[in-house]
């Protein structure tokens, strides 16, 4: 954990129509000092939407050896590597060559456009990479508090969060590869 990190507590409860995951969890998230509140509710939304009981968040922006979130078998094997914006391609091959499965969500409308233009005929190679764009409908930033209470709602590949104040947004993902 950074020196001067912000912690954040979360209650997460999620109900995934989806793939019938219904749970509630508990998060401490560490922002880093260089991390922005709409990174930190991105790693947020790909936790709740690779929800499991085995899914971590990792030190991430402090650590180049980890991901945002990670996956791990009992044995410590990756099972999942989960990244966020923009990866290069050398991040991509690690994570690819480390884990079973790799999702990067990038979430920056323009910039992530022109990133994966740029990479998009680099990733065919990755058999186990999967690229998600996640649409945000309102503003994001308004749910980050110290202490949060969210609904999470997963219905037809739309994630929906409200918080305690009624105040919601609505996430949908666009699969660029998989």
């Amino acid at each position: 954990m950074a020196a001067n990190a912000t912690i954040y507590k979360a209650l997460l409860n999620i109900a995934n129509m989806d793939d019938n995951y219904y749970a509630e969890h508990n998060l401490t998230i560490a922002q880093h000092p260089s991390e922005s509140d709409l990174r930190l509710m991105v790693r947020m939304i790909a936790f709740i939407l690779n929800a499991n009981d085995s899914l971590v968040l990792c030190k991430d922006i402090s650590e180049d050896d980890e991901p945002a979130l990670w996956e791990k078998t009992l044995g410590g094997d990756i099972q999942m590597w989960i990244d966020l914006g923009q990866p290069d391609e050398k991040r991509i091959k690690k994570g690819c060559g480390r884990s079973k499965n790799v999702v990067i969500y990038s979430f920056q409308d323009g910039m992530a456009n022109a990133w994966f233009k740029q990479i998009e005929n680099s990733l065919h190679r990755f058999r186990n990479l999967k690229v998600v764009f996640l649409k945000i409908d309102g503003d994001l930033e308004t749910l980050t508090k110290r202490s949060m209470n969210l609904q999470c709602n997963i219905s037809d590949g739309e994630l929906t969060l409200i918080d305690s104040n009624d105040n919601s947004v609505v996430v949908t993902t666009q699969i660029w590869k998989n």
